[in-house]
């Protein structure tokens, strides 16, 4: 079934088809939450956020690509989780949420770590400012064009363009200087 169809029977209220566009689209979520920085034991929270915002705006949805649309649901939702752990932290709320991701990090960030080909590369792209980290990944990763990656940010084009060059540069210096990355990166 193509996935206008999917979106529009959504839109009317049918249920199956808005569980088959998560169906669809949940692993994107997953990954492109992941690579803009969202931390491992986070991205359960984020993923279902960005499922509960898509089915209570999916009416103001129009014929715009929804990969696009779905791409600046994800990023704002993880903005917006990481400002209110931000908040909840200042208020002394985090001494057994630490203890607890310390102790099981590592192992979920190795499972998390199938979508990326070298953790090198992963840890030189998180490394980057935000403002070049979400186009270089939406980019290389994604697929997107710079327009839609200029429509996820809400940024000129000419900017997404300059981002993606400083964010190239920037990476290329910082895997230069920790050994680089293999096969040929």
């Amino acid at each position: 079934m193509l996935e206008l169809e999917l979106i529009e029977r959504a839109q009317q209220g049918d249920k199956a088809a808005y569980t088959e566009l998560i169906h669809i689209h949940y692993r994107t979520v997953e990954k492109f939450a992941f690579q803009c920085g969202v931390q491992v034991n986070d991205i359960p929270d984020i993923t279902q956020e960005v499922f509960v915002k898509l089915y209570r705006f999916l009416h103001q949805f129009q014929r715009d690509r929804f990969t696009t649309w779905l791409y600046k649901i994800t990023l704002n939702s993880a903005r917006d989780y990481y400002r209110k752990e931000i908040k909840e932290k200042e208020k002394g709320q985090k001494l057994n949420v630490e203890v607890r991701e310390s102790y099981t990090s590592k192992s979920a960030e190795d499972r998390v770590l199938v979508f990326e080909e070298d953790r090198e590369l992963h840890h030189a792209i998180q490394s980057l400012d935000e403002k070049y980290r979400h186009p270089i990944i939406m980019f290389y990763f994604h697929e997107l064009s710079y327009e839609q990656i200029a429509e996820v940010l809400n940024v000129p084009l000419s900017t997404v363009k300059i981002r993606l060059m400083r964010a190239k540069a920037l990476l290329k210096s910082r895997l230069q200087m920790s050994g680089g990355v293999k096969h040929g990166r």
